[in-house]
């Protein structure tokens, strides 16, 4: 089993969708977080191509000057996704409560879960519908930091360290047959990381884990 039950749970059982009924249009990483990942997506992804950003809000963080075949969005909040420009469509779903999603097989070139994957219960269930949703050679990009709602995040996340954190997300890939062996990418700054999960001082450290359906 990927994960236990006691891995799985959260500080606040309550509903997900009950948690995001209130906008919150503020970025939860800094502008360098910002500014890594948006390269490396013009480094990744490629024009004229459909791409799924899933977890996603008010921002996809996708370079201005790519331009995309069609970008679907998909999160917990309806105003925040309206408000996304580079959405061309979305819906809102609680994977946590119905991972299946309403999407075709082999239809996207690209994945992207942005500082969000701490939030999933059951990511073995989400990983193999992204690759079943996804063509051959399709791309993942699963980016994080060290920051979280703390009480919504799954305790093998809150209770892990950041080393632990990577591990747990190339496992996710790991736990599907059909992806390549995950390929880790990180900036980290000296500071101590529960000054930078405050906020307080210092830049948010930046991890990205990525993949590709085989």
């Amino acid at each position: 089993m990927l994960l236990t039950p006691h891995q799985r749970k959260k500080l606040d059982p309550g509903n997900d969708q009950e948690f995001y009924t209130f906008p919150r249009f503020v970025t939860h990483v800094d502008e360098g977080f910002i500014d890594q990942l948006t390269n490396l997506y013009q480094e990744r992804l490629k024009p004229q191509t459909r791409v799924l950003d899933l977890m996603s809000s008010w921002v996809s963080h996708l370079p201005d000057d790519l331009e995309f075949d069609h970008v679907e969005g998909h999160g917990m909040n309806q105003e925040e996704l309206a408000k996304n420009s580079r959405l061309d469509h979305y819906f809102v779903q609680n994977l946590n409560e119905n991972p299946k999603l309403p999407l075709k097989d082999q239809d996207f070139h690209a994945v992207l879960i942005t500082v969000s994957i701490q939030y999933l219960q059951y990511p073995e269930a989400i990983f193999s519908e992204i690759h079943r949703i996804l063509k051959p050679g399709g791309i993942v990009i699963v980016s994080f930091s060290n920051r979280m709602f703390y009480q919504k995040a799954i305790s093998a996340w809150r209770d892990g360290t950041d080393a632990l954190r990577i591990q747990l997300v190339k496992n996710y890939f790991r736990s599907i047959s059909g992806f390549t062996k995950p390929e880790v990418i990180m900036n980290v700054s000296s500071l101590p990381s529960f000054l930078q999960m405050l906020g307080m001082i210092g830049a948010d450290p930046f991890y990205v884990v990525i993949s590709q359906k085989v």
